[in-house]
C-alpha cells in the first residue's frame, strides 16, 4: 500500500491543529512531500531529507546534535545530519533516469533503455518542483517495496501526470523542472507518538477517525524542518492530512500507531540533467 505527505503551500498550525492536507484515499498512490524554500538550483545529494540547516528535535527542542549511534552522538556537518550507514543506494543517476523517462513520455518516445544503478527493491518516492522557487509539482510514492528500474519508471510518470491536486506536467514546463528521488528505509515501530526526531525520521501513523473508520497519512523527513514544526505539530498537521476533523486531544495523539523510517534523497535540475547528456557527447532537445 502507498503512502505520501505533500503539502503545496507551508501549512500554519495554531494552538497545534493544522490546516487540512490532501490524504489518502485507498488508492495504491499516495502524494508525499512538504513545500521547500530551497534557493539552491545545483545537484545536491540528502540523506533522511533534512533541509533548511535545522538539527533533529526531542519534543520540539534542538539539541543542536545529530542521531545517536552505539552511544555516541553524531556532530551535524554543516547543518545536515550524517548518514551512520555505509551502504547508501541513492544516487544523481536515479534522478536522470526519471528525467529520461518523463521525456520519453512526454515527446512520444521509447522507454529509456534500464540504468546501471543497482535494481534492489525498495519502497520509494519520486518528487518534481518547478521553477527557481521550486514550486511543488508532484510528488507520489509506495511503501511497498519495488525493483528500482520500475518503480522509478512507474513513479517518475505517476507523480508527473497523476498527482490529483496538479495538471500533468507538460513539455513548456519541462526545462524548469527539478526531480527528487526519496529511498525510504529502516523502518523502526514507535513506542509512542514521540518516539522520533524532527530531522531525521518520516513517520507514518495509523490512527482512527472521528467516526471510528481507520486511517493512515506520512510525512517524509524533510517536510516537518521545512515547515518549521516540532513533534506535536507535525502529528497534528498530519491527523489533519489523514483526515481527522475532531478535536485532536492528548488522548487522540497516544491511541495513535507510528512507524517511523529514515529516507535518502537525492536531487537534479534540469540544468544538471542537460549537462549529464553534453557530457557525454548528446545534445538534449527541449
Amino acid at each position: 500500500m502507498a503512502s505520501g505527505c505533500c503539502g503545496t503551500k507551508k501549512q500554519k498550525l495554531n494552538n497545534s491543529q493544522a490546516a487540512s492536507c490532501p490524504t489518502m484515499n485507498g488508492h495504491s498512490h499516495t502524494n508525499g512531500y512538504g513545500s521547500s524554500s530551497r534557493n539552491n538550483h545545483d545537484l545536491y545529494a540528502e540523506h533522511n531529507g533534512h533541509t533548511n540547516g535545522h538539527g533533529p528535535m526531542t519534543n520540539g527542542h534542538t539539541n543542536g546534535h545529530g542521531p545517536h549511534q552505539n552511544g555516541m552522538v553524531l556532530p551535524l556537518k554543516n547543518g545536515i545530519i550524517p548518514s551512520p550507514y555505509a551502504d547508501r543506494i541513492a544516487c544523481p543517476e536515479m534522478c536522470f533516469f526519471c528525467f529520461d523517462v518523463l521525456y520519453g513520455s512526454l515527446h512520444n518516445l521509447e522507454p529509456p533503455k534500464a540504468p546501471s544503478f543497482t535494481n534492489e527493491a525498495f519502497p520509494l518516492f519520486v518528487t518534481w518542483k518547478i521553477g527557481k522557487d521550486h514550486r511543488l509539482r508532484g510528488c507520489m510514492g509506495t511503501f511497498n517495496a519495488l525493483n528500482l528500474h520500475s518503480g522509478l519508471r512507474e513513479y517518475a510518470m505517476t507523480s508527473a501526470f497523476k498527482d490529483s491536486r496538479f495538471p500533468p506536467i507538460s513539455r513548456d514546463e519541462f526545462n524548469k523542472l527539478q526531480c527528487s528521488v526519496s529511498i525510504l528505509r529502516h523502518f523502526e515501530e514507535g513506542n509512542d507518538y514521540l518516539d522520533w526526531q524532527v530531522g531525521v525520521h518520516g513517520i507514518r501513523i495509523e490512527f482512527h477517525n472521528e467516526r471510528g473508520s481507520k486511517r493512515t497519512a506520512t510525512y517524509l523527513p524533510e517536510v516537518a524542518p521545512e515547515q518549521g514544526w516540532n513533534q506535536t505539530q507535525t502529528i497534528d498537521s498530519l491527523l489533519r492530512k489523514g483526515g481527522f476533523k475532531g478535536n485532536v486531544t492528548p488522548e487522540v495523539r497516544a491511541s495513535i500507531k507510528l512507524t517511523r523510517y529514515q529516507s535518502e534523497k537525492v536531487s537534479a535540475c534540469y540544468a544538471d540533467y542537460a549537462s549529464r547528456w553534453q557530457t557525454n557527447g548528446v545534445s538534449r532537445p527541449l
